[in-house]
């Protein structure tokens, strides 16, 4: 039996699990999501939007269904992968299963941080208010997530209010038994004038193999003020499917921040949709990879309204056989007058086998706008090189810091200093020298 069949089959079981214990809105959703699943599958490579995403090897292999979680795993064994030496809000999930003991929640008068099915009971209304509609379930990768998902990470912050720590998400793979198939759904919401600041991180500890397909709902009130850090470097013996659906109020201001530097298949969707005026989107990623790998940038900006700013900075760094994708198209609607639109992606490739397909896109119905987009592809400037070796650089070295140099802007709007560092660090780990970049001004 195939992937899709067998979750179609085992769609009537999972109903019936959860028939007591949620409203009648998230039923009729999940009916919603798996009837749309069941229609259109897996996406392939004969539609346009995933015509170089190969999904075919990840879903012909076996999945373990059903979360099940491993109370045997300790807070040492996810320490190395959390943002250290800083206080903070705490999030874990082990298979697909929130684990309490683990984590550092908070249910405060002001904010919420906690787990996504104590949402449906706590704040019962705003879990209703949003879950759902913010996302496209008519993707079939948001349609099955919206059918499955139970467990993820819930941020509510009420107007005003200010989240005084970093909060921190962490997904935890360690069955060894069988690949594992999970779906987990975030949704984050701040209210007017509030401020939170996230990081997200997916990682096995195991070498069976995982396939995660994660959906994030975000809605920023008028004036607020969120941040998302997104890390993904996971093994090789990963899938992941992240759709991100972000619509922002007026002069509110945002930024996804995404570092993809491991995995077999990472596949990254991004939307933001702006609903008031003289709000600011940031969209920052940098892309190290080696081997056999691909990482799959999408992102839709869509200025539907006057006044607004977004900025795309994507960088990929790319080694061995590894193959990069990039394809952002910003619309701006026809009564999006003065809007502001900037799009890069650059890109380094180390050899001849590595590839980058890139498609910025620029789509206008507005006639006074100032948007511009670009892409370049290239390689290691050889007189760069020659001139740092003649300064008694050593080759390695000298390639490192012009790699860190090209990637360097991305982390340019990090504001909490030990993540900074946490993250400078991890780029130069993946660059394979000790360049002891947390000295470095940035």
């Amino acid at each position: 039996m195939n992937l899709k069949d067998k979750l179609i089959n085992s769609f009537e079981q999972f109903t019936q699990n959860t028939n007591g214990s949620e409203s009648e809105d998230v039923r009729t959703k999940r009916a919603e999501g798996m009837a749309i699943f069941a229609a259109q599958g897996f996406p392939t490579m004969k539609e346009e939007e995933w015509k170089y995403t190969p999904l075919n090897k990840s879903i012909k292999r076996d999945y373990h269904l059903k979360s099940h979680e491993n109370t045997s795993l300790r807070s040492s064994d996810i320490d190395p992968f959390l943002c250290t030496g800083i206080d903070s809000y705490r999030l874990v999930f082990v298979n697909g299963v929130f684990n309490k003991s683990l984590s550092n929640i908070a249910c405060q008068d002001t904010f919420f941080v906690t787990n996504l099915k104590d949402a449906y009971t706590g704040e019962s209304e705003v879990f209703n208010q949003y879950f759902g509609k913010l996302a496209d379930t008519q993707q079939s990768m948001v349609a099955l997530n919206t059918a499955f998902a139970q467990e993820g990470a819930f941020v509510y912050v009420k107007a005003g209010a200010v989240v005084d720590k970093l909060v921190q998400i962490i997904y935890i793979n360690n069955d060894k038994s069988e690949a594992q198939l999970s779906q987990v759904r975030n949704l984050f919401v701040v209210e007017d004038r509030a401020e939170v600041q996230i990081l997200e991180r997916h990682q096995s500890l195991t070498e069976a193999y995982a396939f995660t397909n994660v959906v994030t709902e975000t809605s920023v009130g008028k004036e607020a003020h969120f941040k998302h850090f997104k890390v993904q470097n996971n093994l090789d013996e990963t899938t992941l499917v992240d759709s991100t659906f972000v619509r922002q109020g007026a002069k509110s201001s945002t930024l996804v921040d995404t570092f993809a530097f491991g995995g077999d298949l990472t596949r990254n969707n991004l939307h933001f949709e702006f609903s008031g005026e003289h709000a600011e989107a940031n969209m920052d990623a940098i892309t190290l990879l080696k081997g056999d790998t691909i990482v799959d940038h999408h992102t839709f900006v869509d200025h539907a309204v006057p006044n607004c700013q977004s900025n795309q900075l994507y960088k990929g760094i790319y080694d061995e056989k590894s193959k990069g994708v990039f394809n952002g198209k910003v619309m701006v609607r026809k009564d999006a007058q003065k809007t502001n639109a900037f799009q890069q992606n650059n890109n380094l490739l180390l050899t001849d086998l590595a590839a980058i397909d890139t498609k910025p896109q620029l789509e206008i119905f507005a006639d006074d706008v100032a948007c511009s987009h670009g892409c370049t592809i290239g390689q290691l400037d050889d007189e760069a090189l020659f001139y740092m070796q003649s300064r008694g650089i050593p080759i390695k070295e000298a390639k490192a810091f012009l790699m860190f140099a090209f990637a360097g802007d991305t982390l340019k709007n990090i504001t909490i200093p030990e993540l900074k560092e946490q993250l400078i660090n991890l780029v130069a780990k993946k660059l394979n020298v000790n360049l002891e970049l947390n000295e470095l001004d940035l």
